[in-house]
Protein backbone atom coordinates (compact mmCIF):
# COMPACT_ATOMS: atom_id res chain seq x y z
CA UNK A 1 0.00 0.00 0.00
CA UNK A 2 1.24 3.47 -0.82
CA UNK A 3 -0.74 5.10 2.01
CA UNK A 4 -0.41 4.05 5.67
CA UNK A 5 -3.39 2.21 7.07
CA UNK A 6 -5.48 4.61 9.16
CA UNK A 7 -7.16 3.59 12.39
CA UNK A 8 -9.45 5.30 14.85
CA UNK A 9 -8.23 8.13 17.01
CA UNK A 10 -8.23 6.43 20.40
CA UNK A 11 -5.43 4.02 19.50
CA UNK A 12 -3.51 6.64 17.56
CA UNK A 13 -3.81 9.05 20.50
CA UNK A 14 -2.50 6.43 22.93
CA UNK A 15 0.52 5.67 20.78
CA UNK A 16 1.27 9.31 20.05
CA UNK A 17 1.16 10.11 23.79
CA UNK A 18 3.45 7.16 24.55
CA UNK A 19 5.97 8.39 21.97
CA UNK A 20 5.76 12.04 23.07
CA UNK A 21 6.17 11.14 26.75
CA UNK A 22 9.15 8.91 26.05
CA UNK A 23 7.48 5.80 27.50
CA UNK A 24 8.38 4.04 24.28
CA UNK A 25 11.10 4.90 21.80
CA UNK A 26 9.63 2.81 18.99
CA UNK A 27 6.23 1.24 18.38
CA UNK A 28 6.35 -2.57 18.24
CA UNK A 29 3.11 -4.48 17.66
CA UNK A 30 2.30 -8.04 16.68
CA UNK A 31 -0.35 -10.16 15.00
CA UNK A 32 -0.49 -13.43 17.01
CA UNK A 33 -2.90 -15.95 15.43
CA UNK A 34 -3.36 -19.51 16.65
CA UNK A 35 -2.65 -21.92 13.75
CA UNK A 36 -5.88 -23.88 14.21
CA UNK A 37 -7.75 -22.71 11.11
CA UNK A 38 -7.71 -20.27 8.21
CA UNK A 39 -8.05 -16.52 8.72
CA UNK A 40 -11.46 -14.96 8.06
CA UNK A 41 -12.74 -11.45 7.40
CA UNK A 42 -12.80 -10.71 11.14
CA UNK A 43 -9.05 -11.31 11.37
CA UNK A 44 -8.48 -8.74 8.63
CA UNK A 45 -9.35 -6.01 11.11
CA UNK A 46 -6.71 -7.14 13.62
CA UNK A 47 -4.14 -7.50 10.84
CA UNK A 48 -4.79 -4.02 9.47
CA UNK A 49 -4.83 -2.41 12.93
CA UNK A 50 -1.60 -3.99 14.18
CA UNK A 51 0.39 -3.69 10.98
CA UNK A 52 -1.19 -0.34 10.14
CA UNK A 53 -0.31 1.29 13.45
CA UNK A 54 3.28 0.09 13.25
CA UNK A 55 3.58 1.42 9.70
CA UNK A 56 1.95 4.75 10.47
CA UNK A 57 4.25 5.46 13.41
CA UNK A 58 7.43 4.14 11.81
CA UNK A 59 7.57 1.05 14.01
CA UNK A 60 7.65 -2.72 13.55
CA UNK A 61 5.06 -5.49 13.61
CA UNK A 62 5.79 -9.16 14.26
CA UNK A 63 3.91 -12.12 12.87
CA UNK A 64 3.85 -14.73 15.64
CA UNK A 65 1.98 -18.00 15.90
CA UNK A 66 0.65 -18.92 19.34
CA UNK A 67 1.20 -22.62 18.74
CA UNK A 68 0.63 -23.92 22.27
CA UNK A 69 -2.04 -26.56 21.52
CA UNK A 70 -0.67 -29.24 19.18
CA UNK A 71 -3.92 -31.21 19.14
CA UNK A 72 -5.70 -28.53 17.07
CA UNK A 73 -2.82 -27.04 15.05
CA UNK A 74 -1.35 -27.92 11.68
CA UNK A 75 1.40 -26.67 9.37
CA UNK A 76 -1.30 -26.20 6.69
CA UNK A 77 -2.82 -23.43 8.79
CA UNK A 78 0.57 -21.81 9.35
CA UNK A 79 1.27 -21.65 5.63
CA UNK A 80 -2.23 -20.35 4.86
CA UNK A 81 -1.96 -17.56 7.44
CA UNK A 82 1.46 -16.47 6.18
CA UNK A 83 0.08 -16.41 2.66
CA UNK A 84 -3.01 -14.39 3.65
CA UNK A 85 -1.12 -11.73 5.62
CA UNK A 86 1.28 -11.20 2.71
CA UNK A 87 -1.64 -11.11 0.25
CA UNK A 88 -3.28 -8.33 2.28
CA UNK A 89 -0.16 -6.25 1.59
CA UNK A 90 1.72 -6.36 4.90
CA UNK A 91 5.32 -7.29 5.69
CA UNK A 92 6.30 -8.43 9.18
CA UNK A 93 9.55 -7.62 10.92
CA UNK A 94 12.25 -10.27 10.59
CA UNK A 95 11.38 -13.96 10.50
CA UNK A 96 8.03 -15.46 11.39
CA UNK A 97 7.98 -16.13 15.13
CA UNK A 98 6.39 -18.92 17.16
CA UNK A 99 5.42 -19.49 20.78
CA UNK A 100 7.29 -22.79 20.45
CA UNK A 101 10.50 -20.77 20.01
CA UNK A 102 10.12 -19.84 23.67
CA UNK A 103 9.07 -23.16 25.22
CA UNK A 104 12.31 -23.55 27.17
CA UNK A 105 12.10 -20.00 28.53
CA UNK A 106 8.45 -20.38 29.49
CA UNK A 107 9.20 -23.63 31.32
CA UNK A 108 12.03 -21.97 33.24
CA UNK A 109 9.68 -19.16 34.23
CA UNK A 110 7.10 -21.70 35.38
CA UNK A 111 9.76 -23.19 37.65
CA UNK A 112 10.51 -19.65 38.89
CA UNK A 113 6.87 -19.22 39.91
CA UNK A 114 6.89 -22.54 41.78
CA UNK A 115 10.08 -21.68 43.67
CA UNK A 116 8.58 -18.37 44.75
CA UNK A 117 5.35 -19.92 45.97
CA UNK A 118 3.35 -18.51 43.06
CA UNK A 119 2.46 -21.82 41.42
CA UNK A 120 1.79 -25.43 42.40
CA UNK A 121 1.10 -28.81 40.85
CA UNK A 122 -2.58 -29.72 41.22
CA UNK A 123 -4.13 -33.18 40.89
CA UNK A 124 -7.78 -32.15 40.50
CA UNK A 125 -9.32 -33.53 37.32
CA UNK A 126 -11.12 -31.12 34.94
CA UNK A 127 -14.56 -31.80 36.44
CA UNK A 128 -13.31 -31.24 39.98
CA UNK A 129 -11.47 -28.11 38.91
CA UNK A 130 -14.68 -26.64 37.49
CA UNK A 131 -16.51 -27.43 40.72
CA UNK A 132 -13.79 -25.79 42.84
CA UNK A 133 -13.64 -22.73 40.58
CA UNK A 134 -16.95 -21.26 41.73
CA UNK A 135 -19.27 -19.06 39.69
CA UNK A 136 -19.69 -15.42 38.79
CA UNK A 137 -21.61 -14.91 42.04
CA UNK A 138 -19.85 -17.43 44.30
CA UNK A 139 -16.13 -17.51 45.15
CA UNK A 140 -14.03 -20.55 44.36
CA UNK A 141 -12.51 -22.98 46.83
CA UNK A 142 -8.83 -23.68 47.36
CA UNK A 143 -7.53 -26.85 45.79
CA UNK A 144 -6.43 -29.43 48.41
CA UNK A 145 -3.01 -29.31 46.69
CA UNK A 146 -2.69 -25.50 46.87
CA UNK A 147 -0.33 -25.57 49.85
CA UNK A 148 1.86 -28.31 48.45
CA UNK A 149 5.54 -27.55 49.27
CA UNK A 150 7.41 -25.82 46.47
CA UNK A 151 10.07 -28.53 46.28
CA UNK A 152 7.45 -31.24 45.85
CA UNK A 153 5.72 -29.24 43.09
CA UNK A 154 9.07 -28.75 41.36
CA UNK A 155 9.75 -32.48 41.42
CA UNK A 156 6.27 -33.29 40.10
CA UNK A 157 6.60 -30.65 37.40
CA UNK A 158 9.85 -32.25 36.26
CA UNK A 159 8.15 -35.65 36.17
CA UNK A 160 5.37 -34.11 34.07
CA UNK A 161 8.03 -32.70 31.76
CA UNK A 162 9.78 -36.08 31.53
CA UNK A 163 6.59 -37.88 30.49
CA UNK A 164 6.25 -39.89 33.69
CA UNK A 165 2.71 -38.68 34.47
CA UNK A 166 -0.28 -39.71 32.38
CA UNK A 167 -2.31 -37.10 30.55
CA UNK A 168 -5.01 -35.41 32.63
CA UNK A 169 -3.54 -36.53 35.96
CA UNK A 170 -1.81 -33.27 36.91
CA UNK A 171 -1.63 -29.60 35.93
CA UNK A 172 0.51 -26.69 36.99
CA UNK A 173 -1.59 -23.83 38.34
CA UNK A 174 -0.80 -20.29 39.41
CA UNK A 175 -1.51 -19.43 43.04
CA UNK A 176 -3.40 -16.13 42.86
CA UNK A 177 -6.85 -15.68 44.44
CA UNK A 178 -9.69 -18.21 44.42
CA UNK A 179 -12.02 -15.51 45.76
CA UNK A 180 -11.36 -12.99 43.02
CA UNK A 181 -14.44 -11.68 41.18
CA UNK A 182 -12.38 -12.14 37.99
CA UNK A 183 -12.56 -15.87 37.22
CA UNK A 184 -9.32 -15.66 35.24
CA UNK A 185 -7.45 -15.00 38.49
CA UNK A 186 -8.77 -18.10 40.29
CA UNK A 187 -5.59 -20.14 40.08
CA UNK A 188 -5.49 -20.59 36.29
CA UNK A 189 -3.75 -23.52 34.64
CA UNK A 190 -0.23 -22.80 33.39
CA UNK A 191 0.74 -26.23 32.00
CA UNK A 192 -1.17 -29.30 30.87
CA UNK A 193 0.08 -32.71 29.83
CA UNK A 194 -0.65 -33.35 26.15
CA UNK A 195 0.74 -36.42 24.46
CA UNK A 196 0.43 -35.04 20.96
CA UNK A 197 3.27 -34.32 18.52
CA UNK A 198 3.85 -30.66 17.80
CA UNK A 199 4.11 -29.51 14.19
CA UNK A 200 7.47 -27.82 14.95
CA UNK A 201 8.95 -29.49 18.04
CA UNK A 202 7.78 -33.03 17.38
CA UNK A 203 7.85 -35.13 20.55
CA UNK A 204 10.34 -32.91 22.40
CA UNK A 205 7.60 -31.76 24.80
CA UNK A 206 4.70 -33.57 26.40
CA UNK A 207 3.54 -30.60 28.49
CA UNK A 208 2.41 -27.36 26.88
CA UNK A 209 1.80 -23.89 28.31
CA UNK A 210 -1.71 -22.50 28.34
CA UNK A 211 -2.49 -19.64 26.00
CA UNK A 212 -2.97 -17.25 28.93
CA UNK A 213 0.42 -18.08 30.42
CA UNK A 214 2.35 -17.96 27.17
CA UNK A 215 0.74 -15.01 25.43
CA UNK A 216 1.87 -12.09 27.56
CA UNK A 217 5.32 -13.53 28.12
CA UNK A 218 5.85 -13.92 24.37
CA UNK A 219 5.05 -10.21 24.00
CA UNK A 220 7.58 -9.40 26.71
CA UNK A 221 10.29 -11.54 25.11
CA UNK A 222 9.77 -9.81 21.75
CA UNK A 223 9.72 -6.32 23.26
CA UNK A 224 6.17 -5.60 22.17
CA UNK A 225 5.16 -2.11 23.29
CA UNK A 226 1.45 -2.24 22.46
CA UNK A 227 -0.39 -5.56 22.73
CA UNK A 228 -3.52 -4.73 20.75
CA UNK A 229 -6.31 -7.31 20.87
CA UNK A 230 -10.08 -7.65 20.85
CA UNK A 231 -12.39 -6.97 23.79
CA UNK A 232 -12.85 -10.60 24.83
CA UNK A 233 -9.34 -10.43 26.29
CA UNK A 234 -10.09 -7.42 28.50
CA UNK A 235 -10.84 -9.63 31.52
CA UNK A 236 -7.58 -11.48 30.91
CA UNK A 237 -5.46 -8.33 31.18
CA UNK A 238 -5.18 -8.46 35.01
CA UNK A 239 -3.83 -12.01 34.70
CA UNK A 240 -1.30 -11.00 32.04
CA UNK A 241 -0.19 -8.11 34.26
CA UNK A 242 0.14 -10.46 37.24
CA UNK A 243 2.48 -12.75 35.29
CA UNK A 244 4.59 -9.79 34.15
CA UNK A 245 4.92 -8.59 37.75
CA UNK A 246 5.98 -12.03 39.02
CA UNK A 247 8.49 -12.96 36.32
CA UNK A 248 11.93 -11.65 35.31
CA UNK A 249 10.71 -10.54 31.89
CA UNK A 250 12.90 -8.26 29.72
CA UNK A 251 10.05 -5.83 28.87
CA UNK A 252 6.60 -4.78 30.04
CA UNK A 253 4.08 -4.68 27.20
CA UNK A 254 0.75 -2.93 27.69
CA UNK A 255 -2.51 -4.33 26.39
CA UNK A 256 -5.19 -2.28 24.66
CA UNK A 257 -8.50 -3.72 23.48
CA UNK A 258 -10.83 -2.83 20.62
CA UNK A 259 -14.17 -4.21 19.45
CA UNK A 260 -13.97 -7.16 17.09
CA UNK A 261 -15.46 -7.04 13.62
CA UNK A 262 -18.97 -8.54 13.58
CA UNK A 263 -20.42 -8.81 10.08
CA UNK A 264 -24.15 -9.36 9.47
CA UNK A 265 -25.23 -12.70 7.98
CA UNK A 266 -21.65 -13.94 8.30
CA UNK A 267 -20.16 -16.71 10.46
CA UNK A 268 -16.80 -15.67 11.88
CA UNK A 269 -16.16 -18.56 14.27
CA UNK A 270 -13.16 -20.70 13.33
CA UNK A 271 -14.76 -23.63 15.12
CA UNK A 272 -17.95 -23.40 13.05
CA UNK A 273 -16.05 -22.74 9.83
CA UNK A 274 -13.93 -25.83 10.52
CA UNK A 275 -17.14 -27.80 11.03
CA UNK A 276 -18.35 -26.73 7.58
CA UNK A 277 -15.08 -27.94 6.07
CA UNK A 278 -14.80 -31.21 7.99
CA UNK A 279 -18.43 -32.19 7.39
CA UNK A 280 -18.10 -31.55 3.67
CA UNK A 281 -20.64 -28.73 3.39
CA UNK A 282 -18.05 -26.71 1.43
CA UNK A 283 -15.18 -27.74 -0.82
CA UNK A 284 -12.54 -26.42 1.57
CA UNK A 285 -11.36 -23.40 3.53
CA UNK A 286 -10.98 -21.49 0.25
CA UNK A 287 -14.50 -22.22 -0.99
CA UNK A 288 -15.73 -18.92 -2.50
CA UNK A 289 -18.78 -19.06 -0.22
CA UNK A 290 -16.59 -18.99 2.88
CA UNK A 291 -15.79 -15.69 4.67
CA UNK A 292 -12.14 -16.72 4.91
CA UNK A 293 -9.51 -14.50 3.31
CA UNK A 294 -8.58 -17.35 0.99
CA UNK A 295 -12.25 -17.77 0.04
CA UNK A 296 -12.61 -14.05 -0.63
CA UNK A 297 -9.44 -14.11 -2.71
CA UNK A 298 -10.77 -17.02 -4.78
CA UNK A 299 -14.05 -15.12 -5.20
CA UNK A 300 -12.09 -12.27 -6.83
CA UNK A 301 -12.06 -9.81 -3.93
CA UNK A 302 -8.93 -7.65 -3.86
CA UNK A 303 -6.71 -6.84 -0.85
CA UNK A 304 -7.38 -3.13 -1.43
CA UNK A 305 -11.12 -3.68 -1.05
CA UNK A 306 -10.68 -5.47 2.28
CA UNK A 307 -8.29 -2.81 3.59
CA UNK A 308 -10.75 -0.10 2.57
CA UNK A 309 -13.58 -1.98 4.29
CA UNK A 310 -11.62 -2.24 7.55
CA UNK A 311 -10.75 1.44 7.41
CA UNK A 312 -14.37 2.44 6.85
CA UNK A 313 -15.62 0.35 9.79
CA UNK A 314 -13.22 2.14 12.13
CA UNK A 315 -11.78 0.96 15.42
CA UNK A 316 -13.51 1.59 18.73
CA UNK A 317 -14.30 -0.07 22.04
CA UNK A 318 -18.03 -0.27 21.31
CA UNK A 319 -19.33 -3.59 20.01
CA UNK A 320 -21.47 -3.30 16.92
CA UNK A 321 -22.66 -5.09 13.82
CA UNK A 322 -21.38 -4.02 10.41
CA UNK A 323 -23.79 -4.57 7.55
CA UNK A 324 -22.59 -6.95 4.87
CA UNK A 325 -23.59 -4.30 2.32
CA UNK A 326 -20.60 -2.18 3.37
CA UNK A 327 -18.17 -4.95 2.43
CA UNK A 328 -19.98 -5.45 -0.87
CA UNK A 329 -19.83 -1.71 -1.55
CA UNK A 330 -16.07 -1.64 -0.95
CA UNK A 331 -15.60 -4.61 -3.29
CA UNK A 332 -17.66 -2.98 -6.05
CA UNK A 333 -16.01 0.40 -5.54
CA UNK A 334 -12.53 -1.08 -5.88
CA UNK A 335 -13.47 -3.07 -8.96
CA UNK A 336 -15.15 -0.03 -10.52
CA UNK A 337 -11.99 2.04 -10.08
CA UNK A 338 -9.45 -0.57 -11.09
CA UNK A 339 -10.89 -3.50 -13.03
CA UNK A 340 -10.54 -3.57 -16.85
CA UNK A 341 -13.95 -3.70 -18.50
CA UNK A 342 -15.27 -6.79 -20.26
CA UNK A 343 -18.57 -7.80 -21.81
CA UNK A 344 -20.72 -10.89 -21.45
CA UNK A 345 -24.31 -11.89 -22.29
CA UNK A 346 -26.02 -13.84 -19.52
CA UNK A 347 -29.27 -14.69 -21.37
CA UNK A 348 -28.21 -14.71 -25.02
CA UNK A 349 -30.49 -14.02 -27.95
CA UNK A 350 -29.04 -14.37 -31.45
CA UNK A 351 -29.40 -11.46 -33.89
CA UNK A 352 -28.60 -11.86 -37.59
CA UNK A 353 -27.88 -8.75 -39.70
CA UNK A 354 -29.30 -9.80 -43.08
CA UNK A 355 -27.72 -6.92 -45.00
CA UNK A 356 -24.21 -7.48 -43.58
CA UNK A 357 -21.70 -9.70 -45.47
CA UNK A 358 -21.50 -13.18 -43.98
CA UNK A 359 -17.71 -13.39 -44.41
CA UNK A 360 -16.90 -9.98 -42.94
CA UNK A 361 -15.81 -9.27 -39.32
CA UNK A 362 -14.78 -5.81 -38.16
CA UNK A 363 -12.60 -5.33 -35.09
CA UNK A 364 -13.86 -2.40 -33.04
CA UNK A 365 -11.93 -0.93 -30.11
CA UNK A 366 -13.09 0.45 -26.80
CA UNK A 367 -11.18 1.62 -23.71
CA UNK A 368 -10.39 -1.12 -21.20
CA UNK A 369 -11.52 1.36 -18.51
CA UNK A 370 -13.47 4.57 -19.14
CA UNK A 371 -11.34 6.58 -16.71
CA UNK A 372 -8.02 4.72 -16.82
CA UNK A 373 -6.42 5.19 -20.27
CA UNK A 374 -3.21 3.58 -18.97
CA UNK A 375 -5.07 0.24 -18.92
CA UNK A 376 -5.21 0.26 -22.72
CA UNK A 377 -7.97 -0.84 -25.07
CA UNK A 378 -10.05 -3.94 -25.71
CA UNK A 379 -11.10 -5.38 -29.07
CA UNK A 380 -14.71 -6.17 -29.91
CA UNK A 381 -15.54 -8.24 -33.05
CA UNK A 382 -18.54 -7.07 -35.10
CA UNK A 383 -20.02 -9.41 -37.71
CA UNK A 384 -23.20 -10.73 -39.30
CA UNK A 385 -24.23 -12.67 -36.19
CA UNK A 386 -24.43 -10.88 -32.82
CA UNK A 387 -25.68 -11.85 -29.38
CA UNK A 388 -27.79 -9.62 -27.18
CA UNK A 389 -29.50 -10.20 -23.85
CA UNK A 390 -33.12 -11.36 -24.01
CA UNK A 391 -34.14 -8.40 -21.86
CA UNK A 392 -32.94 -6.06 -24.64
CA UNK A 393 -35.57 -7.17 -27.20
CA UNK A 394 -39.36 -7.03 -27.36
CA UNK A 395 -41.80 -7.69 -30.16
CA UNK A 396 -43.98 -4.88 -28.81
CA UNK A 397 -43.01 -2.04 -26.49
CA UNK A 398 -44.06 1.44 -25.48
CA UNK A 399 -42.08 4.59 -26.28
CA UNK A 400 -40.10 4.38 -23.03
CA UNK A 401 -38.40 1.15 -24.14
CA UNK A 402 -35.13 2.29 -25.76
CA UNK A 403 -33.76 -1.09 -26.77
CA UNK A 404 -34.43 -3.39 -29.77
CA UNK A 405 -38.08 -3.73 -30.75
CA UNK A 406 -39.65 -5.31 -33.84
CA UNK A 407 -40.10 -2.69 -36.55
CA UNK A 408 -38.09 -0.10 -34.65
CA UNK A 409 -34.62 1.37 -34.61
CA UNK A 410 -31.92 1.05 -31.98
CA UNK A 411 -28.48 2.60 -31.64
Amino acid sequence: MSEPQRVSNFLRTIIRDDLDSGRVAEVVTRFPPEPNGYLHIGHAKSICVNFGLAREFGGRCNLRFDDTNPSTEDIEYVEAIVRDVAWLGFAWDGEVRYASDYFATLYAWAQHLVRNGRAYVCELDPEQMRAYRGTLTEPGRDSPYRDRPAQQSLELLERMRAGEIEEGRMTLRARIDMGSPNLNLRDPVLYRIKRAPHHRTGDAWCIYPSYDFAHGQEDAIEGITHSICTLEFEDHRPLYDWFIEQLPVPARPRQYEFARLNLSYTVTSKRKLRQLVEEGHVSGWDDPRMPTLSGLRRRGVTPAAIRDFVERTGVSRADGLVDLGMLEYCIRDDLDKNAPRAMCVLRPLKVTLLDYPADRVEQLTAPAHPARPELGERTLPFGRELWIDREDFRTEANKDFKRLVAGGEVR
